[in-house]
Formats: structure tokens, C-alpha cells, sequence
């Protein structure tokens, strides 16, 4: 009934909201992201279970094996998430005042995931658009909807897997093209009298950036479709009933991976201030 769906949706606003507060405290006393610790919190908290499930149904060279790859892709993703291409930095020397500014040497990190999982999470949820819209259009069976309960809403099909693959390489590349600037970036550099050597500063320094930035964006969504279409393949071939039911898998992996690493580096920064501000009492 009508009145059923508004409870529904009332409840449901009032836990959204509970649960962003719970992140917004967590967050203000400086331990992490508070939103992407209750994601991690409530991907690990599957684990267990998701693993029995493995266990009980598959069995123990199964299970073995599914916790072999699970490692194998965990190493993997830590690795392509800790990578970034180095671009040397020179700033020249300035004299404010008595005071003399710059010559120092630094770098510029481009990470190889520049977007994060933000590419995955539009991929998916642009996918489940059209399995919304047959489900809400209820009357009747067209042919169209026949074609998109067969290709774009079984996970384990050819042309959904093909299909999304090819929207995080999109996405991947939109994404990195909306946050990062070459030219603003190289305005930046110029501005604070840096340059990258044998580039003059200005146009020369944003092409040598653009040049850069795409040559690492591939490898980047290469691996991010790689790893978010790992347990539609599984699926494919039958290795798991669902493919909910890998461990540190897809999307989880990515979630996972990043906000641990996120979080040891914020809880390190917290232990060196607090170490230098005893040194400095």
C-alpha cells in the first residue's frame, strides 16, 4: 500500500541520515573518512560468512583456491594503487625582500588510478538503469525487455561483461579529464616559478602533463575493468553459484584496499604530528 511505502521510505531516510552522522563524528575525531570506514566496516563484516558459504558448498580445494586468488588480486591492487609516475620539478630561485625563495628539486605524482572506484560505481549504476526500467514497466513482455533481462541483467553475460568493461574505461578517462587540469596545473607551476626540466613553462609544461596523464590513464582502466569484471567472469564460468560470493572481489577489493590504505596514512600523519609537537613542548 501507499502508506507502507512511505514508512519504508521514511525509515530508510532516517538510517541514511543516522549513518552519515555516525561517519561525520567518526571523521571529526580525525581517525579516517568516516563514510568509507562503515563501507569498509560492512564489506569485512561479510567476509566470514561469504567464505563459510564457499566452504560448505564448494569445498576445501575450492575454498583454497578462491583464497589464493583473493590474495593474489589484493597484492596486485595494492600495487597498482601505491604506483604513480614521478614528473621532476625544479623551482628557480626568488628574492622577496632580504629573503631568497625557491631552488629547491620536488616532483609531481600522477598516480596510475587517478579516479579511484568512482569509475566503477558509475559503470554499475548506469547498467542497472535499464533493469530498473523493466522492472517498473510491469504490463507486458516486449522484445526489448526480453533483450535486457538477457544482456544487461544476467552478470554472467558476454555482452554485460563486454558492455562493462567498456563503461569504466569511459568513465575512467571522464573522470580523470574533469578533476585534473594540465593547463591549470602548469599556470600554477609558473606562477611559483616552477617548471619541469627541458619544458619551458607555460603551454610547453600542460602538453608535456596531458602526454603524461594519458599514457597512464590506460594501464589505470585497464586495471580497474580488470578487476571490477573479475566476478562476472567467475560467474561465466561457473566457478560460484553468485558473484557476491568472492571474497574480496570487484568493486570490494578496490573499496577495501583504498580505505585501508587511506586510513594507516592518515593514523601515521596523527602519530608524527603528536610526536612533533611532544619534541617541540
Amino acid at each position: 500500500s501507499i502508506f507502507g511505502m512511505i514508512i519504508i521510505v521514511l525509515v530508510m531516510t532516517a538510517g541514511a541520515a543516522l549513518v552519515m552522522w555516525f561517519g561525520e563524528q567518526i571523521t571529526e575525531r580525525g581517525v579516517g573518512n568516516g563514510m568509507s570506514l562503515l563501507i569498509f566496516a560492512g564489506i569485512a563484516a561479510r567476509i566470514p560468512g561469504e567464505g563459510k558459504a564457499i566452504l560448505d558448498s564448494k569445498g576445501g580445494l575450492i575454498f583454497g583456491l578462491v583464497c589464493f586468488g583473493a590474495f593474489g588480486v589484493i597484492v596486485a591492487v595494492i600495487f597498482v594503487e601505491q604506483g604513480q609516475r614521478r614528473i621532476p620539478v625544479q623551482y628557480a630561485k626568488r628574492v622577496v625582500g632580504r629573503k631568497m625563495y625557491g631552488g629547491s628539486s620536488t616532483y609531481l605524482p600522477l598516480k596510475v588510478n587517478q579516479a579511484g572506484v568512482v569509475p566503477v560505481i558509475f559503470a554499475s549504476s548506469l547498467l542497472y538503469l535499464p533493469n530498473l526500467i523493466t522492472q517498473l514497466a510491469q504490463h507486458g513482455s516486449s522484445r526489448w525487455q526480453a533483450m535486457v533481462r538477457r544482456y544487461l541483467a544476467d552478470a554472467g553475460s558476454p555482452v554485460y561483461i563486454a558492455v562493462y568493461f567498456a563503461l569504466i574505461l569511459f568513465f575512467t578517462y571522464f573522470y580523470v579529464a574533469i578533476t585534473f587540469n594540465p593547463r591549470e596545473r602548469a599556470e600554477e607551476m609558473k606562477k611559483f616559478g616552477g617548471f619541469i626540466p627541458g619544458y619551458r613553462p607555460g603551454a610547453p609544461t600542460a602538453d608535456r602533463l596531458s602526454r603524461v596523464l594519458g599514457r597512464i590513464t590506460l594501464p589505470g582502466s585497464l586495471y580497474l575493468g580488470t578487476v571490477a569484471v573479475l566476478p562476472n567472469l567467475v560467474l561465466s564460468l561457473g566457478a560460484t553459484g553468485s558473484a557476491q560470493n568472492l571474497m574480496f572481489a570487484g568493486s570490494s577489493t578496490l573499496i577495501v584496499v583504498s580505505v585501508g590504505l587511506d586510513t594507516i596514512k592518515q593514523i601515521e600523519s596523527q602519530l608524527m604530528s603528536r610526536n612533533y609537537t611532544g619534541f617541540l613542548r
